[in-house]
């Protein structure tokens, strides 16, 4: 059964830091990327940020780069967002999501976690 299950989400004032994870199980790992999506109340669900697991490479959306930081951990199939310098637009439910490899910035995912929400206060 495949699983991705998000952690460490929560409420963080402006310009604090959140630290998401995703453990992943069910498949195999170093054949996906792994991404990283939001949905905002009212708003489309959107990319975040995107990771190969066979070779690192990386993929940010424009709102987020500099401040948040991908980061695969392989050997426990555990993808991680290092959220930095949070703004109140940044809340959102956060979900985990894999793509067979190829894949550019996780755009067609074939699982899904359940997510996790972010909140960030002004």
């Amino acid at each position: 059964e495949v699983q991705l299950v998000e952690s460490g989400g929560g409420l963080v004032q402006a310009g604090g830091s959140l630290r998401l994870s995703c453990a992943a199980s069910g498949f195999t790992f170093d054949d996906y990327a792994i991404g990283w999506f939001r949905q905002a109340p009212g708003k489309e669900r959107e990319g975040v940020s995107c990771i190969s697991s066979s070779d690192g490479s990386t993929w940010y959306t424009n709102s987020v780069k500099g401040r948040f930081t991908i980061s695969s951990d392989n050997a426990k199939n555990t993808v991680y967002l290092q959220m930095n310098s949070l703004k109140p637009e940044d809340t959102a439910v956060y979900y985990c999501a894999a793509e067979e490899l190829p894949s550019y910035a996780c755009q067609a995912p074939d699982y899904w976690g359940q997510g996790t929400q972010v909140t960030v206060s002004s």
